[in-house]
C-alpha cells in the first residue's frame, strides 16, 4: 500500500494520486487531504472525480465523503464508457477532468458530458485546458473537447463534453520539451457572460491584451471575443503561444489565463493575462502551471520539460509520481527542468 501525506499540496495530491492509481495498478492511502487549506478535507470536485472513477474502472474506496481528510482507494481495472456527472456547484470542471484525464488519454475511449465552473477561480479556465494542456495530450489520444455553456462563479451551471480515444502506440513517445523555437504566434479567447456585453467586456479584455503583447512582443495576437449565456454573470480570457519548429508544425505551446473580477476593470484583467503570458514567452518553454498539470503524463511516458520557474505544486506533483513509478522522476532547479529519462 502506498502511502502519502496530503499536507505536502493541496487538492492536486489526491487528484494526481487518482490518475497515477488507475494507471499503475497500485493502491493508495491518503491522510491529511488538503490539511493547510481553510477547509480541509474532500470537496465536491475531487468527491465526483472519485465517483467516476469508480464506475469506470470498478475500483473501490474508503473514507469517501465531503470534508474527509483520509482516504483509501483500491483500483480496478479501467473501462472506459461514458458518463453524465454534475458537481453540483460552480466547482471546477477541469480540476474534476485531472483526477481522470491520464487514464482517459492512454487507456481506454472515455465519454463525459460535465456540468459545473468552466472558468472559476484556483483551477485552469476549460479554455486553458483545451488549448493549452490538451495539446499535448492529443499527442496520444484523439480528443473532442466542447464547451457546452459557460460556467461561473457562484452558480456555475456550465456544460462540457470530452471524449477520448487512445492511440495505439505500442510505446509511448517521450514528452521532450526543452528546447525553444524562435517563431511564434499568440491566441487567445476573451469571454464574457451576455449580460456584460453592454459593457464590451470581452472586447475591453481583448483590447488590453493584445496592445501589451504588442508593446513587449511585437506580436499581433489574434484574440477571439465571445459572449455565452450563463447562470452567473462573470468573464475570463485566455491566451496562449504556438511555437512552430523549421517545418512550420506546432512543437509547443504555453499560456496563461485571468478571471474577471469585480472591482477590476476590464483592460486591467486583459493587461494582467498578457503579463503572465509574456513571462512564460521570455522564461520558458513550457509554463509553470502547466508544468505541473503535465507531471502525471511525463512520469509514464518519459522525456524533459523546461519550465519558467520549479513551483511547490511542481515539487509536491513530483512527490505523488515518485511514490508510483520506479523510474523516479527528477528536478534540476538550476536549471528549472523536469526530466524522467
Amino acid at each position: 500500500m502506498i502511502e502519502i501525506d496530503g499536507a505536502l499540496g493541496g487538492g492536486s495530491v489526491l487528484r494526481i494520486a487518482l490518475q497515477m492509481s488507475i494507471v499503475t495498478q497500485k493502491p493508495f492511502h491518503i491522510i491529511n487531504i488538503r490539511k493547510n487549506r481553510p477547509k480541509p478535507g474532500v470537496k465536491a470536485q475531487h468527491l465526483l472525480g472519485i465517483t467516476a472513477l469508480k464506475k469506470l474502472s470498478n475500483s473501490k474506496v474508503e473514507g469517501a465523503f465531503l470534508g474527509s481528510e483520509e482516504l483509501t482507494f483500491y483500483p480496478g481495472e479501467y473501462k472506459g464508457g461514458h458518463l453524465n456527472l454534475d458537481v453540483g456547484t460552480a466547482g471546477s470542471i477541469t480540476l474534476v477532468l485531472q483526477s481522470i484525464l491520464l487514464p482517459m488519454m492512454l487507456l481506454k475511449p472515455t465519454s463525459l458530458k460535465i456540468v459545473g465552473g468552466t472558468d472559476v477561480p484556483y483551477s485552469p479556465t476549460s479554455d486553458y485546458f483545451k488549448n493549452v494542456l490538451l495539446f499535448y495530450f492529443r499527442k496520444y489520444s484523439e480528443v473532442s473537447f466542447k464547451i457546452l455553456k459557460r460556467g461561473y462563479y457562484p452558480k456555475g451551471g456550465g456544460v462540457v463534453s470530452i471524449k477520448t480515444r487512445p492511440y495505439n502506440l505500442g510505446h509511448y513517445r517521450p514528452l521532450i520539451l526543452n528546447k525553444a523555437e524562435e517563431e511564434f504566434h499568440i491566441l487567445g479567447i476573451s469571454t464574457a457572460s451576455k449580460n456584460l456585453m453592454n459593457a464590451e467586456v470581452s472586447e475591453r479584455q481583448a483590447k488590453s491584451a493584445r496592445e501589451f503583447i504588442k508593446h513587449q512582443l511585437g506580436k499581433e495576437a489574434v484574440i477571439d471575443v465571445v459572449y455565452s449565456e450563463a447562470s452567473s454573470p462573470g468573464s475570463s480570457i485566455c491566451l496562449w503561444a504556438v511555437f512552430e519548429n523549421l517545418s512550420g508544425e506546432a512543437s509547443y505551446t504555453l499560456g496563461a489565463d485571468q478571471l474577471g473580477k469585480r472591482g477590476v476593470s476590464s483592460e486591467k484583467i486583459g493587461k494582467l493575462c498578457a503579463e503572465k503570458l509574456v513571462y512564460e514567452v521570455k522564461h520558458g518553454v513550457v509554463d509553470k502551471l502547466l508544468a505541473d498539470q503535465l507531471i502525471p503524463l511525463l512520469s509514464i511516458v518519459g522525456g524533459s520539460i523546461k519550465t519558467s520557474e520549479i513551483t511547490d505544486h511542481i515539487k509536491s506533483a513530483v512527490y505523488v509520481v515518485n511514490k508510483f513509478i520506479d523510474e523516479k522522476v527528477e528536478l534540476d532547479e538550476e536549471n528549472k527542468i523536469i526530466k524522467r529519462i
